[in-house]
């Protein structure tokens, strides 16, 4: 059940996200992360890795879609702080995202291939979804924005995976004694 609940979350962060981007909304997405992370961590048994998980993310969904935008292929409706970097609502994707792949999307840390189609045909729908909305748009060209998120999708999802896998492994217990 508590797979549903994630997976639900999830789907209802992006909604806001995107929604309220759409509308000039920009804390609707930080509001619904909140949101789902105040629901998910305490519920979680990989509690440190979600939440390391979820700082990773962030930075590295500021850092891509800040390349995004800095290259013009990107602009961002409510774009708080800054027009030329990332938005504080997409950023929040990136982190809600991160609350998935130890729980509803844990099936991909398994399966990279399945990860990297998934991220390579996911996150140009999700793109196109949110240009359709008014929360973003495609300045230059639609088709070479696309072709480059589906690339660099193709790549991260199954990275966010691994990381995932890596962050939620067992930490070895230290040595009891001292060496003799």
């Amino acid at each position: 059940m508590n797979l549903w609940i994630n997976a639900i979350a999830y789907q209802t962060t992006w909604l806001a996200a995107i929604g309220g981007a759409a509308a000039g909304w920009w804390w609707m997405g930080p509001l619904a992360l909140l949101l789902f992370a105040a629901w998910q961590l305490p519920r979680s048994a990989q509690r440190r890795a979600d939440t390391l998980l979820l700082g990773y993310a962030g930075a590295l969904g500021f850092a891509v879609d800040s390349l995004f935008a800095q290259t013009g292929l990107l602009s961002y409706s409510a774009a708080v702080p800054w027009a030329e970097w990332a938005p504080l609502w997409i950023v929040a994707l990136w982190a809600s995202f991160a609350l998935t792949l130890n729980h509803s999307l844990a099936y991909l840390k398994r399966h990279w291939q399945l990860a990297a189609a998934l991220g390579a045909v996911g996150a140009p729908l999700a793109y196109s979804a949110a240009a359709r909305s008014g929360a973003l748009a495609f300045p230059p060209s639609a088709t070479i924005t696309l072709v480059l998120l589906a690339t660099t999708w193709a790549v991260l999802a199954p990275a966010l995976g691994l990381l995932a896998t890596h962050l939620a492994a067992p930490v070895p217990a230290a040595s009891s004694g001292a060496a003799r």
